[in-house]
């Protein structure tokens, strides 16, 4: 079955949500969704989970699942927001375990906050399904780029997250904590192995230089042709020393501190105190 998918490009963070719909029938899918935030303020702002619900309500469809393909470093997720306004349940994969337990250290959360993943609705393994509506879905655990990462092949689609960028760009940096170049290589060939006309759509978009155009939709069958990284069957050993040289140049993202301690409490912000008041903690030579 084909999906009617729906993007959504948010240029200050470079990522594209999208709204997965059934052929026939109402039933939907979000997937990464984004909560504005600016950095210099610590203000939020819903205009880009707003413009998602906006088109879910004008098309009459109901949302079954709001999915994370991972913990997002770049973004805040608006998953809570868009769950209290249209419903659907909030789904990651069950490693999410692994990047609370890492980062609750990193951000001093203490044993109030829970590690067990029950901040969401469902925690998806390898080789799961789902349905949105008469639609399946099926759960890939990709990791490499994190640990929890997975890719939902929906229909003859496959979101990947940040796992695979357009061909011209590549592949997922792998130096966060609990990354993995060769891990990363590995889980890219369990997509690779989908039918070469399997769409894909990519979790961001940097405009990869000489293309003028954003762009976020590619098949399995270009990928394998023409990705910069791992196209044309080239071996792990020419991929993890290529990945780990690029990664240790890289700075850090932009919104990396305020997106950890949102996501990984599956779009919330942490307790307020006493008086109300939210804060966002700032680790000092932690990352």
């Amino acid at each position: 079955m084909t999906p009617q998918v729906k993007a959504f490009f948010d240029e200050a963070t470079f990522t594209v949500s999208y709204v997965v719909k059934e052929p026939e029938g109402s039933a939907c899918a979000i997937v990464d969704s984004v909560l504005d935030f600016d950095h210099a303020s610590g203000r939020t702002d819903t205009r880009s989970a707003d413009a998602i619900i906006a088109y879910v309500q004008d098309q009459g469809l109901k949302v079954e699942w709001i999915l994370e393909t991972h913990v997002h470093a770049d973004h805040l997720s608006a998953a809570p927001y868009i769950q209290e306004k249209v419903g659907g349940k909030i789904g990651i994969g069950e490693r999410i375990t692994v990047v609370q337990d890492t980062f609750g250290k990193v951000f001093n959360e203490g044993t109030e906050f829970q590690r067990d993943g029950s901040q969401f609705d469902a925690l998806f393994r390898d080789g799961d399904s789902f349905h949105i509506g008469q639609l399946r879905g099926d759960v890939l655990h990709t990791p490499g780029h994190t640990p929890a990462c997975l890719t939902y092949v929906i229909g003859d689609s496959a979101f990947v997250g940040d796992t695979l960028f357009m061909p011209d760009f590549g592949t997922a940096r792998c130096d966060f904590p609990g990354g993995s170049s060769e891990t990363l290589f590995k889980s890219i060939q369990k997509i690779l192995a989908l039918p070469d006309d399997t769409k894909i759509f990519v979790g961001h978009d940097y405009k990869a230089p000489g293309r003028d155009e954003y762009a976020w939709e590619t098949t399995v069958g270009e990928q394998k042709a023409l990705n910069i990284h791992v196209g044309q069957g080239k071996p792990i050993e020419d991929f993890v020393a290529m990945r780990d040289a690029r990664d240790a140049t890289l700075a850090m993202p932009r919104l990396i501190l305020p997106s950890l301690q949102v996501n990984m409490r599956a779009g919330q912000m942490p307790p307020p105190d006493e008086q109300g008041n939210v804060f966002l903690k700032l680790p000092v030579n932690k990352l």
